[in-house]
């Protein structure tokens, strides 16, 4: 990920900073720590690249716009809009496909969007803390942590998930889907 692709990022989040308030650093490292190693999996043009990046900023954010683990509906329309207001509307289904899709248990298999499997492997390295590497070496994903510290990101999932959990029993991670 270039220095200029993470100041998209960055551009991306920062009418979000005040809703994600403390959680902001965590979220922006985790998405920076993702699209390094989605990027890293398989060739993406400078297009798809740019749709990645929009798809990392807006994939979890419904935890902060919706107050919920239940996040990744809320997650899309928000994307939604940005591509809108940005003229992108020929991202649109690809982008919700990357966010709808990223915590699939199962591979995403559809030929056409080989991009969305990418996308839900690296969240899952990084969510896994590297426990899941996806084919990466123990060494990029060592090097990439390094460069963007957890910043609480994990830890503050389990305080909200734990909340979640204990509301709702018989759905315990709403988020995840075969």
């Amino acid at each position: 990920m270039t220095d200029e692709e993470l100041a998209f990022l960055d551009e991306i989040l920062a009418p979000f900073r005040q809703t994600i308030g403390r959680d902001v650093d965590g979220y922006r490292n985790h998405c920076a720590r993702m699209l390094h190693f989605h990027f890293a999996l398989g060739p993406a043009t400078p297009d798809q690249r740019r749709m990645s990046i929009i798809a990392a900023a807006f994939h979890d954010i419904g935890i902060w716009t919706d107050n919920t683990v239940d996040y990744i509906e809320p997650s899309i329309p928000p994307a939604q809009r940005y591509l809108s207001e940005n003229q992108l509307d020929d991202w649109i289904e690809v982008v919700s496909l990357l966010i709808s899709e990223h915590h699939k248990i199962r591979p995403y298999t559809d030929p056409r969007y080989p991009l969305v499997e990418q996308f839900r492997k690296a969240d899952l390295v990084d969510f896994s803390l590297g426990t899941i590497r996806s084919g990466l070496s123990v060494e990029l994903v060592r090097d990439v942590r390094a460069r963007f510290p957890n910043a609480g990101f994990h830890a503050g999932l389990v305080q909200k998930a734990s909340a979640w959990f204990l509301r709702n029993p018989l759905n315990p991670a709403p988020m995840m889907k075969w």
